[in-house]
């Protein structure tokens, strides 16, 4: 059994810069998924399951997060997957709507963090999940007092550009876009415009990439209502449901480590598996896909995910951003939200967010920041340690 499913509604908080707004994660999650629901044109009583993605809380933090909502006593399953927490939650949500054990599933996303959440101690950790990923960096580039996340995508974005020629400019290129794109997307956490100029002469936090090329330690929430075909047409919500046509998640293999290759270790064989799933599922190409939400979590691996995605070849994503291929007017529109870059990256709330975004575009409601006749979109959220989720979605296709 495989039913079709379907995102009615979305909601998200505005992302802010942490410690800046007087709220615990109840009352983040309480915002996203009550907007949620009067999106979706639903009660919470109608909610039969609900996965709940973060990061950094105690286990069962979703519990407490959605007893805010409602003491209805659902099942509802905690999830961490890293930064590809939010759209793990909203996989578990679709794959319960597919199988028939629930019409209509909550998926949750949201993050409070600190300060030293992701602060650079220069000391190589004992133990991390990323021990694999580490012991391939140290061997060549050593272990800085940078941000480790930083170090990991700052030394594969220096493999690109010695083995390609990509430049620094092209990189932060990657930045300038979605920095403009935020401009107009009030649920940012920055929406300012910056100069390739300006963006180049930012702070270095690991060579070289720059603060205004690296995503912010961010506190929001994010949330989608997932439901069946016959629970859209059941409840009249045909002129609002979006379709989740195909949606895959893979985890490392041996390719990400084989070739000693930072490129690899950073995620670009789940991302280029987990396309090649989901194209062949949904039976479409990514010359098919008019908008793209796709995980910026520094400005090097949006480069890095074109090519993963097929967007272009391998060693040619600098070009291609460069080209403005991938902004308004040109093949396709990549973070117009502003990405993890410039909208924010409470990390569980990431992958929900994107949905958002999407939902939004392909109803034609996403305002001043609206793809022209967006029909198909593509999300990809990526975890490391590992997991990377892509999904593709689809609008209109209850109207044949």
């Amino acid at each position: 059994m495989s039913n079709r499913t379907f995102v009615i509604g979305v909601g998200m908080t505005k992302f802010e810069k942490i410690e800046t707004r007087d709220w615990e994660y109840p009352d983040m999650v309480t915002e996203a998924v009550s907007n949620a629901l009067i999106d979706a044109g639903i009660s919470y009583d109608q909610i039969q399951r609900a996965a709940v993605g973060y990061v950094f809380n105690a286990s069962t933090a979703g519990q407490r997060a959605l007893y805010e909502t409602g003491l209805s006593g659902i099942p509802i399953f905690n999830v961490n997957n890293n930064c590809a927490t939010g759209s793990t939650a909203l996989m578990m949500a679709r794959e319960w709507v597919q199988a028939g054990q629930a019409d209509c599933a909550l998926a949750v996303g949201f993050e409070k963090m600190t300060k030293t959440a992701l602060t650079g101690t220069g000391e190589m950790p004992k133990v991390t999940t990323l021990d694999s990923q580490l012991k391939i960096m140290v061997e060549d580039y050593g272990f800085a007092r940078s941000p480790m996340t930083a170090q990991l995508f700052g030394n594969a974005a220096v493999e690109h550009m010695k083995k390609y020629g990509t430049t620094v400019e092209q990189i932060a290129a990657v930045a300038v876009k979605n920095h403009k794109h935020s401009v107009n997307n009030p649920y940012a956490q920055f929406r300012d415009e910056y100069t390739l100029e300006q963006v180049l002469g930012d702070k270095m936090i690991h060579e070289p990439l720059t603060r205004s090329q690296c995503s912010p330690t961010s506190d929001g929430a994010g949330a989608a209502v997932v439901v069946s075909e016959k629970f859209v047409r059941e409840h009249g919500l045909e002129d609002r449901a979006i379709e989740i046509v195909a949606q895959a998640m893979t985890t490392d293999t041996s390719a990400a480590f084989a070739e000693k290759s930072m490129i690899d270790v950073v995620g670009a064989p789940m991302t280029a598996a987990a396309a090649e799933q989901v194209f062949a599922e949904a039976g479409i190409s990514i010359d098919d896909v008019d908008v793209i939400e796709l995980h910026d979590c520094f400005a090097i691996n949006e480069i890095i995910t074109y090519e993963g995605l097929g967007m272009c070849g391998a060693g040619e994503g600098g070009k291609l951003v460069e080209s403005g291929a991938t902004t308004y007017g040109g093949q396709w529109v990549v973070n117009p939200s502003g990405g993890l870059i410039s909208k924010g990256h409470p990390l569980g709330a990431t992958g929900l967010a994107q949905c958002a975004e999407l939902t939004w575009q392909l109803r034609g409601t996403a305002d001043a920041r609206q793809v022209e006749g967006a029909r198909i979109g593509l999300q990809h959220n990526l975890g490391l340690g590992g997991a990377c989720v892509v999904t593709v979605y689809r609008a209109g296709t209850l109207e044949n």
